[in-house]
């Protein structure tokens, strides 16, 4: 179907606007790209065809547009109107765009990501130290944590504090130069997921000091003075660090700083610069522990005393415990979590310009430094929490899916227990091949604020699915607490992981799009700060360029976009189900990453139309939440093919590769799909119906994708059921226990043995002889192993008041009671036994 049939039929405007554009040579540029869209639409079915009739419609664009002075006086007016269209931005807006890097986020916001550059430039990898590391201090750590006991304590015994401080387990980004470790991002990142399949609060805590601790922000901007001082005992563990910014009025929107405030004074008796302060702080992560607090500040300046030296706005003031005035101590209760948690308050406290974070020289540049180092901590340290949920799941619930008979038959057998098992794997695949290519990004001395973004609030809320699902298929044992439940304090905790460093909520209908859109765009921010900067003829000049450029950019990636979707709903629909088992792994990798490159277009044409919403687009949250899926299902689909190409040896990995391969691409689809059919006004239709044909040219033909198939449900759950490879790759980062008693360590070696006898009672039944005196040992022995797996902790008492001394429940004491008052004749009889 023809762009210009389209438009006729629906709109009845094609002789109406043909019309009105000749009357008007203003608006010729737009009626020369109507046409020309027209052309493009008509030649669709060749590749060729559809480059040529763009590349002609550029090149003769100036020609239509009655020479320099016609284009010149376009450009004033579509400078004038996007100039009136667009709201001031704050500083904090400004200082936002101008903060971190951009790269693969670029390319997806371009339409053009390619596979090859990721996998060209990108390779996550541990050193030798680092594994030695990862294999020894970590595990023993984990073997010294019982989570049930921190849990019920809320806090870790004294030997567990010393072993992570003495062992650097807080300095591990820090240079080894200052006494740390300086491990990689991928190291950290690995530590962090082992330690979270022990205990969600152990992952917590060791996450904070390697993040935003504040040691990350001392490396990068502290003085040397500061650096001499604090790094050392940030790296052997005799300072604890946390960092404040989150305050009662001040949650997502943290950097306002309400109720955090500063004003730079001299000292009356000693002259000495510095900044008499009040703040309040909430949610802050070891703060009743930490020795020193980073403390965010808006610093004002009303008599000029900095004289030019530093700026006011945002500054970071570190604090030692113990400084006048500060208070530090009380404990919040975050769900059931066991982790250091609390406040940190001051009334006008004394903070000499030494206690600056880089001096007062970097006076005003809190949120730069802030935004650049908090990727580590969003796009690291929560999603590892998410890799430890999904492979802890993978490791022990796929263990005891198979162990748990109900009819006779394992519980792995059943369809909706099936069902949820391959969700688990390829949502852990999703979320572990997500972390790498990002701990790999920021490895490259990279810092993209936007992918960042995308980790932290599609990771966290694919690992809370991940929880439900575990918690589905272990039932009564997922829900009775006490040391054999290994999946209760995951599922628990796990919506303090979605919460923190910004709720996903905000994250996803605000942050990744709104930020993304104008920072990652190849051409949007230059035209916004040709606008921002005000009416001069170079910014004229450079917005015109800009606007050339983006009318390129978004008639080649709607041409693809067309092409795509022809070429998708043959090579999609007529591509056998079970394709990916039988092809080699440049083939089904080659075939997603072309599906892939289709939906890229897509979202590029569809973030292009967004632009046509100008300011509003601040307010249209539930068009950047569409888009940020979208956005999320294209990254995380690059990082499983990633994966993939990195792991292919792995038996079997292919099958779940494919699952979360159909799963994201099936997520990107509706996700473009609900943002065409929802485009709000005032773009309403023009978008919605550009939308429609830019990302299904032959409607429900071109939006071929569909979730995973019975049969590969079916596969992936075996093999995370069964002995397998992939449950080898994805069980070799979780904490195994070598101790009998401990039930993850004991479901994965148990496993195997269920399997055995399960095939061995298959063929005595099929055989039809009784088994021989070992093999009727064996499936005793191992029965009893599954009647021990299926047990629940019980307790003779629960609670303090049940612990006093003495103490009888209340309603058995009053049932006590209540038949002592009872008259004799309607007492109860004792019944004579049979």
């Amino acid at each position: 179907v023809c762009l210009s049939g389209i438009i006729h039929h629906l709109f009845g405007l094609h002789h109406l606007a043909c019309c009105c554009l000749e009357r008007h040579p203003p608006f010729c540029v737009a009626r020369h790209w109507f046409n020309m869209l027209s052309r493009v639409a008509r030649s669709a079915v060749s590749t060729a065809s559809a480059q040529r009739a763009v590349l002609s419609a550029v090149a003769v664009a100036p020609q239509q547009c009655n020479g320099r002075r016609a284009a010149g006086s376009f450009a004033k007016m579509a400078y004038n109107q996007s100039a009136k269209m667009l709201p001031k931005m704050s500083e904090t807006e400004r200082t936002a765009l101008g903060c971190g890097t951009v790269g693969f986020d670029r390319d997806l916001f371009a339409g053009t990501p390619s596979l090859k550059s990721l996998l060209r430039t990108y390779q996550p990898k541990l050193t030798d130290e680092e594994r030695a590391f990862f294999d020894n201090e970590v595990n023993e750590l984990c073997a010294m944590i019982d989570d049930h006991s921190v849990s019920e304590n809320k806090d870790f015994s004294a030997e567990t504090w010393a072993y992570m401080r003495e062992r650097g387990f807080f300095g591990m980004k820090i240079p080894k130069e200052w006494g740390g470790k300086g491990f990689s991002t991928q190291a950290v990142s690995m530590v962090l997921a082992k330690l979270g399949s022990r205990s969600f609060d152990a992952n917590a805590t060791v996450a904070v000091p390697n993040s935003l601790g504040p040691a990350e922000l001392l490396v990068r901007y502290g003085t040397s003075q500061q650096q001499k001082y604090f790094l050392p005992l940030l790296a052997d563990g005799t300072l604890i660090p946390c960092f404040g910014l989150t305050g009662p009025h001040s949650g997502s929107d943290a950097t306002s700083l309400i109720g955090s405030s500063g004003v730079v004074e001299r000292d009356p008796k000693t002259g000495e610069l510095g900044v008499r302060a009040s703040f309040n702080k909430r949610y802050i992560t070891l703060a009743p522990v930490a020795g020193v607090v980073g403390i965010g500040l808006d610093v004002q300046d009303p008599n000029d005393l900095l004289k030019g030296v530093g700026t006011p706005g945002f500054s970071v003031a570190l604090l030692e415990r113990g400084h006048p005035g500060l208070v530090m101590g009380p404990r919040h209760m975050p769900l059931n979590a066991a982790f250091m948690n609390g406040t940190v308050t001051g009334e006008d406290v004394w903070i000499p310009m030494d206690s600056i974070l880089g001096g007062q020289k970097t006076c005003g540049l809190g949120w730069k430094m802030f935004v650049e180092c908090l990727a580590e901590g969003r796009g690291v340290s929560l999603p590892a929490g998410a890799v430890a949920a999904g492979k802890t799941s993978v490791a022990a619930v796929g263990a005891y899916a198979r162990i748990r008979k109900q009819f006779k038959v394992p519980i792995a057998e059943f369809g909706g227990i099936q069902e949820a098992m391959a969700r688990i794997t390829s949502q852990t695949l999703i979320c572990a091949a997500g972390a790498d290519l990002m701990n790999s990004i920021v490895d490259n001395h990279e810092a993209p604020m936007v992918i960042s973004s995308i980790m932290k609030q599609s990771t966290t809320a694919r690992g809370r699915q991940i929880a439900t699902d575990a918690m589905d298929i272990l039932a009564g044992a997922g829900i009775s607490r006490g040391q054999d439940n290994f999946m209760a304090n995951p599922y628990m905790n796990m919506p303090v992981a979605i919460t923190v460093e910004g709720a996903n909520i905000m994250t996803r209908s605000f942050q990744i799009i709104g930020q993304g859109l104008t920072r990652c765009h190849p051409h949007v921010l230059d035209m916004l700060t040709s606008l921002q900067d005000g009416k001069t003829p170079e910014n004229v000049d450079k917005f015109e360029r800009g606007l050339k450029n983006m009318v390129s950019h978004f008639t080649s990636n709607f041409g693809r976009s067309i092409l795509g979707g022809l070429k998708a709903a043959v090579s999609v629909r007529f591509r056998p189900a079970s394709s990916y088992a039988s092809s080699s792994t440049d083939k089904l990798v080659a075939h997603h990453e072309a599906q892939l490159a289709r939906l890229a277009a897509n979202f590029a044409v569809v973030a292009d139309l967004a632009l046509f919403l100008g300011g509003r687009l601040k307010f249209e949250e539930l068009l950047m939440g569409r888009l940020a899926d979208a956005m999320g299902a294209l990254y995380l689909g690059y990082a499983v093919l990633h994966h993939q190409v990195r792991n292919q040896s792995v038996a079997g990995l292919e099958a779940v590769t494919e699952h979360a391969m159909l799963t994201l691409e099936y997520e990107a689809q509706e996700a473009l799909r609900g943002a065409a059919e929802n485009f709000p006004s005032p773009v309403g239709l023009f978008g919605r119906t550009l939308s429609n044909i830019a990302c299904a040219p032959l409607g429900g033909l071109t939006r071929p994708y569909r979730p995973p198939g019975d049969a590969l449900t079916k596969r992936v759950s075996e093999l995370a059921t069964k002995p397998s490879a992939v449950r080898d790759l994805f069980a070799a980062d979780v904490y195994v226990p070598p101790e009998e008693g401990q039930r993850v360590g004991d479901l994965v070696r148990i496993m195997p043995l269920c399997v055995q006898a399960d095939e061995l009672t298959v063929e005595l039944r099929r055989s039809k002889r009784e088994p021989t005196a070992s093999e009727a040992d064996f499936l005793q022995f191992v029965e009893q192993l599954r009647d021990d797996m299926i047990q629940v902790n019980t307790f003779e008492k629960l609670g303090f008041v049940e612990n006093t001394k003495g103490h009888t429940r209340a309603a058995l004491a009053q049932t006590e009671e209540w038949l002592a008052d009872q008259p004799a004749s309607k007492a109860p009889k004792a019944k004579a036994s049979a």
